[in-house]
């Protein structure tokens, strides 16, 4: 027997029992178990270092905390944050205590955010969109007014609305880590926190349009792709160009023959896989520039899911060929 496999860890959720690795945390052993049992996150990001721990909304109950002391923790926990112990157990959707913690979480979330769905581009996207329609009021009980921030140009290529912001500093680490320049930050405490950029400062460095691709929320979108069209009227692909700085490959939102934007690959919990650059993301719009590989996979409960007609393209175009037009989907 392999030395990796005498030290994993046994842990118990929602009933269900995996052996993982010591060390991680409680959202990545769900995600080993995957389906409803894997806590929603909202600034919780594994290929960030130091996220988690801000939105709250993966908090999950421990009814056993390991084999050695079996005592359930007397709170919910954050499960980004919480450590995994041999014997311990788990409870997400089968615990009252976390449905109800999750629908107050959400109700904080929303008191500042404007349900503006029908003119967000992230809307088809957003997790917070998800949890307004499981867990949201059908007004807010708060007495006070809503925050409200101008839309502001952090550069050429980048919108920020801060109204939609949940403060959940992926763009920040997405900076620190990613780049060699950062330039907006949190400014102000409490109540007045807000993201912005040192006197209106652009965003210029090479890798600044991955903040869009992190931000959980509407709060930053891509200035060359707002309001032309809605995402599940567009068809994903794979696709690779010849790039210097990243490896090229992306996802292509195609309407037609038009490339509505660009994005990066994104796994199943809707973090990127590998970074892409400005050029890719915002330079090239032209089929020519890339080679396509296929349909992006995509969950079947998605609402992009929906979109299964075939795109009036030419037989003989030698830039688009797939078998079908149809997006593939996955369980």
């Amino acid at each position: 027997m392999s030395e990796e496999v005498i030290n994993k860890i046994k842990v118990t959720i929602d009933g269900v029992t995996v052996e993982v690795k010591p060390g991680i945390s409680i959202v990545e052993a769900a995600r080993e178990i995957g389906g409803p049992s894997v806590p929603p996150t909202m600034c919780y990001y594994s290929k960030l270092e130091g996220s988690g721990g801000r939105c709250r909304t993966c908090l999950v109950e421990v009814s056993k905390g390991s084999e050695k002391d079996p005592r359930p923790m007397p709170k919910l926990v954050p499960a980004c944050r919480t450590q995994v112990m041999d014997g311990m157990e788990v409870k997400v959707i089968t615990s009252p205590k976390v449905v109800e913690a999750v629908q107050g979480v959400t109700e904080l979330l929303l008191i500042n955010h404007p349900l503006d769905c029908p003119v967000c581009d992230q809307a088809g996207e957003c997790k917070l969109q998800d949890l307004a329609y499981e867990h949201g009021l059908e007004r807010t009980r708060s007495e006070f007014p809503r925050r409200t921030f101008q839309p502001d140009d952090l550069g050429p290529y980048i919108k920020l609305n801060m109204n939609r912001c949940i403060l959940c500093a992926r763009c920040i680490l997405v900076a620190n880590q990613l780049t060699d320049q950062r330039n907006q930050g949190i400014l102000f405490r409490g109540d007045h926190a807000e993201i912005s950029t040192y006197l209106n400062k652009a965003i210029t460095n090479d890798f600044s349009g991955n903040v869009i691709d992190v931000c959980p929320v509407g709060a930053l979108t891509d200035r060359t792709a707002r309001f032309k069209s809605r995402v599940w009227f567009t068809e994903p692909v794979n696709a690779t160009c010849k790039c210097e700085k990243c490896s090229g490959k992306a996802v292509l939102w195609v309407k037609g023959n038009e490339i509505i934007r660009v994005t990066a690959r994104k796994d199943q919990y809707n973090e990127v896989e590998e970074f892409i650059c400005n050029d890719c993301r915002f330079e090239r719009k032209d089929l020519n520039d890339w080679t396509i590989e296929g349909p992006t996979p995509i969950n079947k409960h998605s609402v992009i899911s929906v979109n299964h007609y075939e795109l009036p393209l030419p037989k003989n175009d030698p830039h688009y060929k797939l078998k079908n037009n149809n997006i593939k989907t996955i369980e």
